[in-house]
């Protein structure tokens, strides 16, 4: 009974036990909720009070920038204000201004009237005086125009035939220096031999050889005239054909750098330098090609175009000035429309012919059409080619351009046996003698020297002394200077009447 007893004590007294601790943690848990209830409070609180702080700025903000928004419409009121006022006062002025000149034109068209009636009295006192009418003066004056015109027509008449005479000479002489060109001669001019320079007399003798058989060899596989006796320290070669005589001056080199001369070794050494120029020609084609741009071109063509570095042309030689006949057509071409590539392809192979000028019967640009024809050249390129000298008429812009530049780059100072000294002078000459007339306020001789650009000053030269003063010029440069063809002068006068408009 003991036990159960105490078995019952000791449960009622874990139940107690139990019961205390449970109600010792609810009282615990409702201190931390409410302590936790006030700190939120707290939090709320200071939340509420920053957003009044917000709203209160905000509203502030709000204040200002309305202020600020009314100060600009106030200050664009005022300056439209003003702007109006501005504008009124300006449309006041417009309108006094207005009348102004209707004043002034009523004005003017009184002075017009009064200056009418009185050239009306002066032509009238002048007909008194000089006893003709207007229409009678001015058939007096065209009489005495067409006088003076006729006899400058007869003088020019007469230059034309002196001119044309003159040029008949000259073409008779260019046929027959062409002709003599495509013969072989002992007498032939200087752009067909081709000299070098020996360092021992003793030489002459191992490259003529015994009874002349190395010589005759040298000549009978080159084709070439070899003189070794006429130039002292010099060999000559004279040949027609430039690529003949570059063959044969590789020859003679290798032979004396290698010492063995004789007829065998001569023939091996005539291959090999065959070979060489070969290449050199076909070289310097590509290279010429290559310069101004134009690709495509057959092998044929390049080899003719890089034998042209062995052809000279009055001193000037003939691949140097296609090529810059080519850069010149490519710039005038650009500046024109013109097919550039067209103009610097046909600049450049335009002189073709005269590769082979001394194999083939005609003019160098109908051989130049031709070739290049055979060869698959564009059409339009091989026709501005052969239309490049005046004996065939352009059919394209192309062709016009190429005459142009052939003329250019022939004529230019120093590009043939001209000196440009000479050129400048005689430039300075012509405009000293415009400027020797009175009334001259600037001249400018342009053209390399075929045109005399002379500007007059307007109040000291009319138009009729215009007229007059161009024949004196003419006549005095006729009298006072010497220059191959025509000379033009242009005179100009120039009014300008400026005003400006408020």
């Amino acid at each position: 009974m003991l036990t159960v007893l105490l078995a019952i004590v000791g449960v009622f007294a874990g139940f107690g036990a139990s019961v205390v601790y449970t109600k010792q943690r609810q009282g615990s848990a409702e201190d931390k909720v409410q302590k936790e209830l006030a700190k939120a409070k707290r939090e709320a609180d200071k939340m509420i009070d920053q957003a009044r702080e917000d709203a209160n700025k905000a509203i502030d903000e709000s204040r200002k920038e309305e202020q600020s928004r009314r100060k600009e419409l106030k200050d664009l009121e005022q300056r439209l204000i003003t702007r109006e006022e501005s504008m009124d006062k300006k449309i006041d002025e417009l309108d006094k201004r207005s009348e102004k000149l209707r004043k002034d034109e009523d004005e003017l068209e009184q002075l017009k009237n009064e200056i009418r009636e009185i050239r009306s009295k002066q032509q009238d006192k002048l007909e008194k005086i000089a006893k003709l009418t207007k229409e009678d003066a001015a058939a007096k004056l065209m009489q005495m125009t067409e006088r003076d015109i006729n006899q400058d027509m007869i003088g020019l008449i007469n230059k034309r035939q002196n001119e044309a005479r003159e040029n008949a000479d000259e073409q008779a002489a260019l046929i027959i220096t062409t002709a003599m060109e495509r013969m072989a001669s002992e007498v032939t001019a200087e752009r067909t031999i081709t000299s070098m320079k020996l360092e021992d007399e003793e030489m002459k003798g191992r490259i003529i050889g015994k009874e002349g058989r190395n010589i005759q060899a040298l000549q009978r596989a080159t084709g070439v005239d070899i003189m070794v006796d006429d130039t002292p320290g010099y060999i000559v070669f004279s040949s027609f054909d430039p690529v003949r005589r570059e063959v044969a001056r590789q020859t003679l080199e290798m032979l004396m750098k290698d010492g063995r001369i004789h007829p065998g070794r001569i023939e091996e050494v005539v291959e090999k330098a065959q070979k060489n120029v070969e290449r050199d020609v076909i070289k310097a084609g590509e290279d010429a090609a290559r310069e101004v741009g134009i690709i495509g071109i057959p092998k044929e063509i390049l080899q003719l175009l890089g034998e042209l570095k062995y052809r000279t042309s009055y001193g000037q030689n003939v691949l140097k000035h296609s090529t810059e006949m080519a850069h010149i057509a490519g710039m005038i071409a650009e500046e024109l429309g013109a097919d550039i590539k067209v103009a610097k392809y046909a600049a450049l192979v335009h002189d073709l012919g005269k590769a082979l000028t001394h194999k083939m019967e005609g003019k160098h640009h109908h051989i130049s059409g031709e070739m290049l024809r055979k060869y698959g050249a564009p059409e339009e390129v091989a026709l501005a080619a052969e239309q490049h000298h005046d004996d065939v008429e352009a059919t394209s812009v192309e062709a016009l351009i190429i005459r142009t530049c052939d003329a250019i780059s022939a004529s230019r100072p120093g590009a043939r046996n001209i000196s440009a000294e000479n050129f400048g002078e005689r430039m300075r000459e012509l405009e000293n003698v415009a400027n020797s007339f009175n009334g001259i306020e600037k001249s400018y001789a342009i053209s390399a020297g075929r045109e005399v650009r002379v500007f007059v000053k307007p109040q000291a030269i009319d138009d009729l002394s215009a007229i007059k003063l161009a024949r004196d010029i003419a006549t005095k440069i006729e009298s006072t200077m010497q220059y191959p063809g025509t000379i033009k002068v242009n005179v100009i006068r120039e009014t300008r009447a400026i005003e400006f408009a408020k």
